[in-house]
């Protein structure tokens, strides 16, 4: 290889790294920014519409493009949708796995016994083997507000309008993703509703509004599946009760802005001094478990709407 090309591969490695290096820098800024209040509801928001990307990617997604939608590569859109990238567009970076492979030398196996093999010199006898290393490029995404050309077909989200068959269909689908039962009660405290730790049960305040309902029925949720006893003694993290309440009202909203319920009323005036002096470790943990308990919580939603909804359609559970 000539001492040019040589030169060329090496500056564009150093100029991959150095890229690398400025977007996680700007990542752990962004962290910290997040827990500004009005930067955290729009995080949040943005976390509803990309709730299967990484906890990485949806704060990237966020700090570039707050109001994105539906995000694809350049080629993706061109290629699989009919749209092109408009001219002067600016990319979103993200991170994208790029898994490498490495040669590693180690004890052989046998398959039969599980043990080691041993060669005539009594010493275990060795075997090349290819093994995937995790690593990360970036990657440059564009929304679709971004794009023209073929219309997409529309993805019409499952709204909380009022309508009454709506709600009964979305409460019982809460039903059967919560962990423990739910049932309307009297409560006079001026709660909406608990989670009682010791009974396993989630009471609801009855005769509020069928959206106030539905959020306080995912906020209870959240505690039953994150704050258990059980939970916090198999993950051995006691968790104080300004981070359970956070973390319940976060997956909350993100939960309700998913399905377009009205989230006007949420607010996040206090996550600013929640965070002031927590660890940055600690801090992304608790938005790694927002992201992952929001992002189960509407799989097993949709799944549960899916079966109940196609029930309404075929109550003999019969096919054409």
């Amino acid at each position: 290889m000539k001492a040019a090309e040589k030169q060329n591969k090496a500056d564009h490695a150093r100029d991959r790294q150095q890229a690398m290096k400025e977007l996680t820098d700007r990542l752990e800024q962004g962290v910290q920014d997040v827990f500004q209040s009005e930067n955290f509801k729009a995080y949040l928001a943005c976390m509803a519409k990309f709730h299967t990307y990484s906890l990485n990617n949806t704060i990237l997604i966020a700090m570039q493009k707050s109001d994105a939608t539906l995000v694809a590569g350049y080629q993706t859109w061109k290629k699989r949708h009919g749209r092109q990238v408009r001219k002067g567009e600016k990319g979103i970076k993200i991170l994208a796995p790029a898994p490498y492979k490495v040669k590693l030398e180690k004890d052989m196996i046998d398959p039969a016994t599980g043990k080691r093999v041993l060669g005539p010199d009594g010493q275990p006898k060795k075997e090349i083997v290819m093994i995937d290393r995790p690593a990360f490029k970036i990657a440059t995404v564009f929304d679709v507000s971004q794009t023209e050309g073929k219309a997409l077909p529309t993805f019409k989200l499952s709204e909380l309008n009022g309508d009454v068959q709506g709600f009964q269909d979305f409460f019982e689908a809460l039903k059967q993703v919560s962990p423990v039962p739910i049932a309307m009660e009297e409560i006079t405290t001026g709660a909406k509703g608990y989670y009682h730790l010791v009974e396993k049960r989630i009471a609801i305040k009855d005769g509020m509004s069928e959206t106030q309902t539905v959020k306080t029925a995912i906020h209870e949720i959240s505690h039953a599946l994150l704050h258990s006893k059980e939970k916090m003694e198999e993950t051995g993290v006691e968790k104080d009760a300004p981070t359970r309440e956070v973390e319940a009202e976060s997956v909350a909203f993100c939960v309700a802005s998913h399905y377009g319920i009205d989230t006007s009323d949420y607010s996040f005036g206090y996550i600013a001094s929640w965070s002031s002096g927590r660890e940055m470790e600690e801090l992304k943990k608790s938005l790694e478990t927002i992201r992952s308990t929001a992002s189960e919580l509407i799989t097993e939603i949709d799944a549960h709407l899916t079966d109940i909804r196609k029930g309404h359609a075929d109550p003999a559970g019969q096919t054409a």
